[in-house]
């Protein structure tokens, strides 16, 4: 039976989806109804829109006590290591992202949730993968991030099918947001080309201009995640491995794009070692699990999305907030 959902509790709440995915979390569920964590501490603005409380995902007595406190039912579990950190540290990466995460899970049985959301990722595929990756494409990474992943949505189905415990996640391609500068991904050169395109008019891109990978914009990013959480759990046939599809393009494809509202903008590549990474992943995803199963649809494409990207940065700057 399907519980409701009540009291969430957001990790990861400071990161790139976390720090709008909980004003989206509290519209719909109340401010004070939604708790937002972070191992660092939160700006004076986070603290007054609702509560938040530092938390490390590997301390379970803290983590306890705000389930217990708050009387949590569902945790959105968004605490990570990413692509490029992960790389450069791949024993943190596996400790922080699967340790954390079966801790998630083991309280989401202790204390009966009613939901888990933790998101996978396009880093689960490599370079067996199709460039047009299906639902149930071949999983062989070549990163710790993309090993964690895999390992994860293998994990949740795990607990879905034995215990019964309602874990549900997608696949998510790069993320673009004008809110929250980008965090150590393969997929950041799609955000700083925003934030550069505003402040200096140019960009040193580290992957070549032929780079195409899935990417989606903040706004149907959050979309998603309210849309699945909110799906009957009886209509999931797949539950943390949905595969989601939004826009592809190449760097260059990107960069005319910024062109158009842009006329000045440079673009030059100094590839770095995330060029393998990138071309390890595919170009675009196939997501018809996720448009059957709850009603997927993005409402973005590129150039809407950059029309609102550099509208919403140029307004940024001009406050000198980046």
């Amino acid at each position: 039976m399907k519980k409701d959902i009540k009291n969430i509790l957001v990790t990861g709440g400071l990161g790139q989806i976390g720090s709008e995915l909980i004003g989206e979390l509290r519209k719909k569920y109340g401010a004070n109804n939604v708790v937002a964590s972070d191992m660092h501490d939160a700006s004076d603005s986070m603290k007054n829109k609702g509560p938040f409380h530092i938390l490390d995902i590997k301390d379970i007595a803290t983590f306890e006590k705000l389930i217990n406190d708050y009387k949590i039912d569902t945790i959105v579990h968004l605490a990570a290591i990413l692509s490029g950190v992960g790389e450069k540290n791949p024993a943190l990466a596996w400790d922080v992202n699967m340790n954390g995460s079966i801790n998630v899970l083991n309280l989401g049985l202790k204390y009966e949730m009613a939901q888990i959301f933790i998101p996978s990722s396009i880093a689960v595929w490599g370079p067996d993968c199709p460039k047009n990756a299906l639902q149930d494409s071949p999983l062989h990474p070549t990163t710790m991030y993309g090993v964690t992943k895999v390992a994860g949505e293998v994990l949740c189905d795990y607990y879905f099918n034995k215990y019964g415990l309602d874990v549900r996640g997608v696949r998510f391609p790069g993320i673009i947001s004008a809110e929250t500068p980008p965090g150590g991904g393969t997929t950041d050169y799609a955000v700083e080309i925003f934030y550069e395109a505003v402040k200096n008019n140019k960009y040193t891109c580290f992957v070549r201009e032929d780079t195409k990978l899935p990417m989606m914009y903040m706004p149907d990013c959050l979309k998603s995640v309210i849309d699945l959480m909110a799906a009957p759990v009886e209509n999931l046939k797949h539950h943390s491995s949905f595969n989601l599809g939004s826009m592809s393009f190449n760097v260059k494809t990107l960069a005319d794009s910024v062109k158009k509202y842009m006329p000045g903008f440079e673009i030059d590549y100094l590839p770095d070692f995330r060029q393998s990474i990138a071309d390890s992943w595919p170009d675009t995803v196939v997501d018809t699990s996720a448009r059957e199963e709850w009603g997927w649809m993005p409402s973005y494409d590129l150039d809407s999305m950059t029309r609102d990207m550099l509208e919403k940065l140029k307004i940024k700057h001009q406050n000198a907030l980046i």
